[in-house]
């Protein structure tokens, strides 16, 4: 179980990285839900929910909104896959190009709950206030 909930998760970033909405869809559960810090720099730039539910939202999300905001130079570096039966956290650093011009980069720790080999809930934890620097810049 264990192997193959870390299989899961490492197919689903590709499928994130791929922006098809269909192909990142088939990841998730039709009630799968994604929970990210209130009022996060990505959340609040883009007008969107910091908690997304449903597999059609948080596919949206990741085909068409992210990209306005992360407009290139996209990259994840992983540190670690960590996975007890359908829980797999993920430790990465995500670096890009913002739409205004500056450097993103930001550590991060995701908690993917797995359901029936897919994704059914996602909670993120990430430094906000490095993240606010880099979407509006100064402190906040």
């Amino acid at each position: 179980m264990t192997q193959r909930s870390r299989d899961t998760v490492q197919h689903a970033w590709k499928a994130f990285a791929s922006h098809d909405a269909d192909r990142i869809s088939e990841v998730f559960t039709e009630d799968a839900e994604w929970l990210a810090p209130p009022g996060n720099a990505t959340a609040t730039a883009l007008d969107c929910p910091s908690h997304m539910v449903g597999r059609a939202a948080i596919a949206r999300f990741l085909a068409e909104d992210f990209p306005r905001l992360f407009v290139s130079d996209v990259n994840v570096t992983f540190h670690g896959f960590h996975a007890d039966g359908e829980r797999v956290i993920v430790e990465e650093t995500m670096t890009a190009t913002l739409a205004n011009g500056n450097h993103y980069a930001n550590d991060y720790c995701l908690v993917f709950e797995l359901r029936d080999g897919l994704i059914h809930r996602v909670r993120e934890y990430m430094d906000t206030a490095r993240g606010h620097r880099a979407v509006f810049g100064g402190a906040q």
